[in-house]
């Protein structure tokens, strides 16, 4: 799927800013844009409405940083949505996807998440969403149908975009599925800005579009947003409804990767999440004692044949001791 150019992203983003909003009369005249025109929007920022519809055509070249504000400013875009438009404006006109290698996370992040231990769930992120690692609270939490060792498996790691758009029991999960949903896409698409020549986020990007309605109706939208705080509303299978909030922590030594960590909403949440940390540990513990049970049903038989062999060797032994 191609991504998103900078011209289609100054539109869709005048189309949603009205006249009134930036101060301009429109003496009831109707309007054939629902947004600003490229006249207008070019003179709010102070450019030629010439070199403006260039831009927006991908026949500017490359646009200065104080033209860039300039426009963000007019369109009221913020901090996130100003980033990616800084993106785009960076990005080469002609480029070729590149594949790149599967990622792996950092050995300091995985001790940070070691040492969360399982009273608090965290998950790590990728650059595309893909889990890279989590404990086993947090695999609980927020994908338990999913098999704990997935993300170990480089080509077949459970990807978080995909889960919520294609995967009905992560759907069933969450209670606010509509307003992460959005937030999903917009950092998808901020993501997208970041990376323009990654193959593997365009394909997700495209896989998404194909097969999920919902995914489309939202990336046609154009948001952009960051992912760093919220909360999710869960209907958890063994525990019921549970609030958390995310926070995510950027890592220094990897900054595509996040480490995600949930939080109680609240105090009824809080309980349900120590009972959650318990069916984990439980569930540990199960796991643990399996093998041994296991080795100890193989070692019945045996022992059973063995004794069941004791009193032929005693008859055997017996013409000896007569003998004697």
């Amino acid at each position: 799927m191609e991504l998103e150019s900078l011209g289609a992203y100054l539109k869709s983003r005048r189309d949603r800013v009205t006249p009134a909003a930036v101060g301009l009369r429109t003496y009831g005249i109707t309007r054939r844009v629902p947004g600003l025109r490229r006249e207008e929007l070019a003179q709010l920022a102070g450019v030629s409405v010439g070199y403006y519809t260039r831009l927006e055509q991908g026949q500017a070249g490359t646009a200065s940083r104080q033209v860039l504000d300039a426009l963000a400013s007019v369109l009221h875009l913020d901090p996130a949505e100003t980033a990616h438009l800084h993106n785009l404006a960076r990005q080469p006109t002609t480029s070729r996807l590149v594949r790149p290698r599967p990622e792996r996370p950092h050995p300091r992040v995985l001790t940070l998440l070691a040492s969360l231990a399982e009273t608090t769930p965290a998950v790590v992120l990728g650059r595309r969403g893909d889990v890279l690692a989590w404990n086993r609270t947090g695999h609980a939490l927020v994908a338990g149908h999913v098999p704990f060792d997935a993300p170990h498996r480089p080509t077949g790691r459970p990807s978080v975009p995909r889960m919520f758009f294609l995967d009905s029991p992560i759907r069933d999960l969450h209670r606010n599925w509509d307003e992460l949903a959005r937030i999903h896409v917009a950092y998808l698409r901020l993501t997208a800005g970041r990376y323009p020549t990654d193959a593997r986020l365009a394909e997700l990007i495209g896989e998404l579009a194909m097969r999920s309605d919902d995914f489309a109706t939202l990336w046609a939208k154009g948001d952009v947003a960051d992912c760093t705080v919220g909360t999710m509303r869960l209907r958890h299978p063994t525990v019921g409804d549970v609030d958390v909030d995310y926070q995510v922590w950027l890592q220094p030594d990897s900054p595509d990767h996040r480490l995600e960590v949930y939080t109680p909403h609240d105090s009824t949440s809080a309980d349900a999440l120590r009972l959650l940390s318990h069916q984990v540990a439980d569930q540990q513990e199960a796991d643990r004692q399996e093998p041994d049970q296991q080795e100890a049903d193989r070692q019945e038989p045996d022992q059973q044949e063995a004794d069941q062999r004791e009193p032929e060797t005693a008859l055997s032994e017996a013409p000896w001791r007569l003998d004697g």
